[in-house]
């Protein structure tokens, strides 16, 4: 039976959870090479939570201060023995100390076709609104590593869109959701195959 790799999700305080709720109901799929060991939340009011028990997932609350943050994370990851750490509508910087200890095991989404409208303060619908304030005919959704900056590292897939001549910026996101839902397990697919796979047989 194939060994599968472990996946943990952070949400953010305020989404709804569909962007992990999408990794989650791949990772049920057979044959998907990853499992989804846990969601992270940073409080106990944020929306995912309850989706994401809806689907069986262990949540986490991690505290807010940064550095008992980080602590938590990190402790929680290796107990848990988790390969990859991937964020969805977690809108923070991540602890320097994090990223430092998990490079090259952290994605993130994001709804644009990065580098474009990307950076601290583009996110939710500002991206769309930037993305038609520009008059850009095409946008999509990003799946990047995470870096010590906003929206700054490099780039693992894109997955693109039309912008349309009467889009607003609700249309506009709806379509490109649709493509964050695809974009994000196929993103964790092809880390399994290119790091994850033998970063999991060396251990």
């Amino acid at each position: 039976m194939m060994e599968r790799g472990r996946v943990a999700i952070l949400v953010g305080s305020k989404g709804r959870g569909s962007n992990m709720e999408a990794i989650v109901r791949a990772s049920q799929e057979p044959g998907f090479p990853m499992e989804v060991a846990v969601v992270f939340a940073p409080s106990d009011t944020a929306p995912a939570i309850e989706r994401a028990q809806s689907l069986g997932v262990p949540v986490v609350v991690l505290p807010s201060e940064p550095e008992a943050f980080a602590q938590s994370l990190l402790r929680e990851m290796a107990e848990r023995n988790v390969d990859l750490l991937c964020l969805a509508g977690y809108m923070r910087l991540i602890p320097a100390s994090v990223v430092e200890a998990l490079r090259g095991r952290i994605l993130n989404i994001h709804p644009a076709l990065l580098p474009k409208f990307g950076g601290k303060g583009m996110y939710g619908m500002r991206v769309h609104e930037a993305v038609l304030a520009a008059g850009e005919t095409e946008s999509g959704a990003t799946v990047h590593f995470v870096n010590e900056r906003y929206d700054e590292g490099d780039i693992l897939i894109q997955r693109r869109v039309p912008v349309l001549p009467n889009d607003t910026p609700e249309t506009l996101a709806a379509r490109v959701l649709e493509q964050e839902h695809r974009a994000y397990p196929e993103a964790i697919r092809i880390w399994w195959e290119r790091y994850g796979k033998g970063r999991k047989a060396s251990l």
